[in-house]
């Protein structure tokens, strides 16, 4: 059990947990940052965490939903108030509906997590910051100490699990509902050189192709909130021509973008597609969430080699544009 004191400030109105590991600083950082991961430990046992959005910067958002043995769920979010890469990060976390609202029925409380070098590897530090005492007496009584202790015990199982998020590994697809997937992959390069290589149509044109053998002659940069894009691809012998339109919906360089997304020339409903990335040891984790109109879509979707061709055009990316 890596918990090494609880302890509850009723004057101050707080409860601080200190948990230290033998994993370093960095790896415990990204244990906490990186969505496969942190889904992996967040939630008590027996109560696994999905994270359909996990934006770590200031202002960014993490939406979550918890599910228990018997399939009754528990949703929360944080938003993230201050992010020192590596070292802390601050949050606003609360209780979501079911359809990831805030549940204004529920008190909300600051918590602030701080990631400590030490002679044996690293510590976390976590202070939860209560509105009053009766908030903290409600929310201890809830549980929440016995919930974080649970949860924390089991983050010595993904620390050891260096090989499942080493970078350089290939895209990979994880199914997170009926109509969302998750796409990661860690690429070489800094959050601002790839957002860069998603909005510049020059070099986009070098790399998001897909597999050998097909060209982008068309490539139209929304810039704006409420701008539509749209890219179009052809075959070496200018033929079998297909695309994909849609508008930007947010932004926020260089770290986060959602858009929707409609094959040209086809009917019915969009897909949304959210972009983060995030730094990371050894590059970015950039993770698209995409949300389908249904699970048939979804399916379909991939079952056309959509992660391969992710796989071949960030292989490309990194191998012509990072040299």
């Amino acid at each position: 059990m890596p918990i090494t004191s609880v302890d509850k400030d009723l004057d101050a109105l707080t409860m601080t947990v200190i948990a230290d590991f033998a994993a370093s600083r960095q790896r415990l950082w990204e244990a906490y940052t990186d969505p496969r991961q942190i889904e992996k430990f967040w939630g008590p046992v027996g109560w696994p965490a999905t994270f359909t959005r996990h934006d770590v910067f200031p202002g960014g958002r993490s939406n979550y939903v918890m599910t228990g043995p018997d399939g009754e769920s528990s949703g929360g979010f944080w938003e993230f108030l201050a992010v020192d890469p590596g070292h802390s990060f601050e949050v606003r976390d609360g209780f979501a509906d079911d359809s990831g609202n805030e549940n204004t029925e529920m008190p909300s409380m600051r918590m602030t997590f701080q990631f400590e070098d030490t002679d044996g590897g690293s510590r976390l530090v976590t202070t939860t910051h209560f509105g009053s005492l009766d908030q903290l007496e409600q929310l201890i009584g809830m549980g929440m100490e016995e919930g974080m202790t649970s949860a924390m015990g089991q983050i010595d199982d993904v620390l050891a699990d260096l090989e499942s998020f080493a970078a350089g590994r290939s895209a990979e697809a994880q199914i997170l509902s009926d109509t969302q997937v998750r796409v990661s992959r860690v690429i070489r390069g800094t959050p601002e050189q790839i957002w860069r290589a998603h909005h510049d149509p020059d070099l986009m044109k070098r790399w998001l192709l897909g597999p050998d053998g097909w060209t982008m002659p068309v490539c139209e940069i929304a810039q704006n909130v409420g701008d539509t894009y749209r890219n179009e691809w052809e075959d070496e012998n200018g033929e079998n021509r297909f695309g994909f339109t849609g508008e930007l919906l947010e932004a926020e360089a260089p770290f986060r973008e959602v858009t929707t997304e409609s094959m040209i020339g086809m009917e019915g409903e969009s897909n949304i597609n959210e972009l983060t990335l995030i730094p990371v040891d050894g590059g970015t984790l950039l993770t698209v969430v995409i949300t389908y109109p249904n699970a048939e879509v979804r399916d379909m979707v991939l079952g056309t080699g959509m992660v391969d061709g992710m796989e071949t055009s960030y292989a490309r990316l990194e191998d012509e544009v990072f040299v």
